[in-house]
């Protein structure tokens, strides 16, 4: 996998075989692509049969979707539990905000970059369903930007593309980043957090 981060994306709580089967699909979307995996491939990196696999998923595209669900609601679960927990102030929420997208990002390597590479292969409400979820955590991230210009944390003049422009900093680290780099799992959240907080131009927080 070229140094990115470990390809399990769903826990097993009690659907073991489910489990195998969408983290075995991550594997191979990551490795070569939604066109370039089989439904034979995916069986074989989740230890069953082909006839197994097609009892639970009846296409590769259920698979993806699915894949890709799990990794939106995963996102959304981190996001939305560092902000409930960030108090009332803009500018703790985005900081904990972009700490918990990051963590994401780190922890989910593989999935991240599925997501972005992959999704084009989704059709109709298959593919309606997962940006509705992309929209949900970014509406979190708009919220707070919105609730930080309005009370005066935030200055910039920019608050509609601030959001956008976050995430999408924090989603390029799929691209590069290394288990093995110099930076460790929370110094790259917090570095990502205080790019943030200056694209919104909030006082950043001392460090003493």
């Amino acid at each position: 996998m070229n140094g990115r981060s470990p390809t399990i994306l769903v826990a097993d709580t009690g659907r073991r075989n489910e489990a195998a089967i969408l983290n075995a699909a991550l594997a191979a979307f990551g490795e070569q692509g939604f066109n370039g995996a089989s439904m034979r491939d995916i069986a074989r990196l989740a230890a069953t049969s082909l006839s197994n696999l097609y009892n639970y998923f009846p296409s590769k595209s259920h698979l993806l979707a699915e894949v890709l669900r799990h990794a939106n609601a995963e996102l959304f679960r981190r996001v939305i539990t560092a902000t409930a927990d960030a108090g009332d102030e803009a500018a703790p929420r985005l900081r904990e905000a972009v700490r918990a997208y990051v963590g994401f990002v780190v922890d989910h390597q593989l999935a991240m970059l599925v997501s972005a590479t992959e999704i084009r292969y989704l059709q109709g409400p298959q593919r309606e369903r997962l940006v509705e979820a992309r929209d949900a955590t970014q509406a979190i991230f708009e919220r707070i930007i919105a609730d930080g210009t309005g009370n005066g944390e935030f200055r910039t003049p920019y608050p509609e593309d601030a959001a956008r422009s976050i995430l999408s900093l924090c989603a390029a680290i799929s691209m590069w980043y290394r288990p093995d780099g110099p930076l460790s799992r929370g110094q790259l959240a917090e570095q990502h957090a205080r790019y943030a907080l200056a694209m919104v131009e909030a006082p950043l927080p001392r460090h003493d």
